[in-house]
Formats: C-alpha cells, structure tokens, sequence
C-alpha cells in the first residue's frame, strides 16, 4: 500500500478528525480512502451516463410517438 503525505486546509482537518472522534472511521487514513472510493464509483457511474447518452444521441432521431417509445422500453 502506498504511502503518502497530503495537507488539509484547516475546515477540511476539522472536519476530518471530527469523524474520526465521532468514531465514523477509526483513522484519517480510512476516511480518505472511502472518500477516493466513493469518487471512483461516482467517476464509474458518470462515465456510464455519458456513454448511454452518446448512444442515445448518435443512434439518430425516430417518429415514434411517446407512448411507443414507453411500450418499446417496458418490453425490454
């Protein structure tokens, strides 16, 4: 596991070792990992968006009604 040095403004060092007292994480270390963790997941979930949102938009326009378009997505 990589080792590293970061600094905090002072709000963010606060803010970090009142979780830590509050024993929501038992070290800063832990705290900042989940936070990176739950950025990638984040990262993973807006990249998967964006890809659908490219496919939707390259796959061209339709004149299907709204409703058909509903009954096309229910059926899948």
């Amino acid at each position: 596991m990589g080792r590293q040095s970061i600094s905090f403004t002072e709000p963010n060092d606060e803010w970090i070792k009142a979780q830590v007292e509050n024993q929501e994480y038992s070290s800063k270390s832990e705290l900042v990992n989940d936070l990176v963790r739950q950025a990638r997941n984040q990262q993973r979930e807006i990249n998967y968006i964006r890809l659908k949102l490219e496919k939707a938009e390259n796959s061209g326009f339709t004149n299907d009604s709204k409703s058909d378009i509903l009954r096309q997505a229910k059926s899948k």
